[in-house]
């Protein structure tokens, strides 16, 4: 999430001594883009041969413990919003998987549904203010944000009113959602290589 090239330019006028760590937002979004895709193929209807759990594994592993880890070095490197960000749903992919572990297993199919609808519209609230301030980063992690608003109050109308074709809309748009989460992860990492030639573009903040 901090995609930013406003960000090169603060470190270089401050008087603050660098960390020493890389940037962690390529990580974060990458792990955040591919949790995202699995989830959101198997809400779309896309895994009818597979086991549509397969997104569990890596709730725990890469959407969770490589956010979370992703968040604290944002910490460390003075990045509040890449912290929020990273570490909130970091969380977020670890309790999915402790509820799918310890909670969905005891309850009926739509106490699971409606427990979805509320986790999403709880995040929805988050990602909200959280979408206001990424005006002030980049166009490429705002779209990040944007789409994962839509995917957001999509996916907990559906749940919360139990309509499979609205659930499997918000499935569509939350494979979007992780498109675009890889191509900022995707741009961040281009300026992460020393001397590296191709970088991707990021667009400007939306409010300077």
């Amino acid at each position: 999430m901090s995609v930013s090239e406003d960000r090169t330019l603060q470190e270089s006028t401050t008087t603050v001594p660098p960390s020493g760590i890389a940037d962690p937002a390529p990580l974060g979004l990458a792990a955040f883009a591919a949790t995202t895709f699995l989830l959101s193929a198997a809400n779309a209807g896309w895994m009818n041969s597979a086991t549509t759990a397969v997104f569990l594994g890596y709730a725990f592993a890469y959407g969770g413990l490589c956010q979370l880890l992703a968040g604290m070095w944002e910490f460390r490197n003075r990045n509040v919003f890449g912290a929020t960000a990273f570490s909130s749903y970091g969380g977020f992919w670890i309790g999915i998987g402790l509820w799918a572990v310890l909670v969905a297993p005891h309850a009926t199919t739509l106490q699971a549904t409606h427990d979805k609808g509320w986790i999403l519209l709880t995040f929805a609230i988050f990602n909200t203010y959280m979408l206001i301030l990424s005006t002030q980063v980049n166009l490429a992690v705002f779209g990040v944000f944007l789409t994962l608003e839509v995917t957001e109050i999509v996916g907990f109308i559906g749940l919360l009113g139990n309509h499979a074709t609205i659930i499997k809309a918000s499935g569509i748009i939350g494979v979007i959602t992780a498109v675009v989460a890889w191509y900022a992860s995707a741009a961040a990492a281009s300026r992460g290589l020393a001397g590296g030639k191709i970088r991707f573009p990021v667009g400007p903040a939306l409010v300077r």
